[in-house]
């Protein structure tokens, strides 16, 4: 059995607009200690994150007590919103659970955003077998991986676990063959 742990990063400061460097905020940094209580005791094999630096920051204190290498894969970036800042994310982000298709002018939409992200998990899959890995990622794309492989999570599934920096999902593989998930809150 394969076992991929999503990571969604603590919590970011939204004071910097720009995604790739967007730090976590001192909560998010404090936050970060329950991530790596919850690995503690578990194994793991293989390390992955989104380049964006709150997601990496988020997992990097696993990664350094495990003493692993981290990966950086593009495709598990989050989905891209647009060139402009959005003030109802909210409602932006209920439009787009409701059409997958709906983006704004130089955005992603949730099947772009759900595409890019399995094609890059489907890749771990296949070339970490019956391994454990960690994956540093973003509430939107995780939510758009487990939507593909259980289309009963919708907006309202995304939205119980929207709120909360960081959360956890565990999914289990027996190869490529998607098994169960299960989300792990703090």
């Amino acid at each position: 059995m394969t076992t991929v742990y999503f990571v969604r990063h603590a919590q970011p400061d939204l004071s910097v607009h720009d995604d790739l460097t967007r730090p976590l905020t001192e909560k998010g940094l404090q936050d970060r200690k329950k991530v790596t209580d919850y690995f503690r005791d578990k194994h793991i094999d293989q390390a992955f994150s989104s380049p964006f630096k709150r997601a990496i920051d988020t997992i990097q204190p696993v990664i350094d007590e495990k003493k692993l290498t981290l990966s950086s894969i593009s495709d598990f970036r989050e989905r891209k919103i647009g060139d402009e800042w959005i003030s109802n994310f909210h409602e932006y982000c209920e439009r787009q659970w409701e059409d997958f298709d709906y983006k704004l002018r130089n955005g992603e939409s949730l099947k772009e955003t759900q595409k890019r992200n399995v094609a890059a998990l489907k890749l771990v899959l296949s070339k970490y077998q019956d391994q454990t890995m960690i994956i540093g990622g973003h509430g939107t794309a995780i939510g758009s991986v487990i939507n593909y492989y259980d289309p009963s999570f919708k907006y309202e599934a995304f939205a119980m676990i929207q709120p909360k920096n960081p959360f956890i999902v565990k999914m289990n593989f027996d190869g490529e063959k998607y098994l169960e998930y299960k989300v792990v809150t703090f």
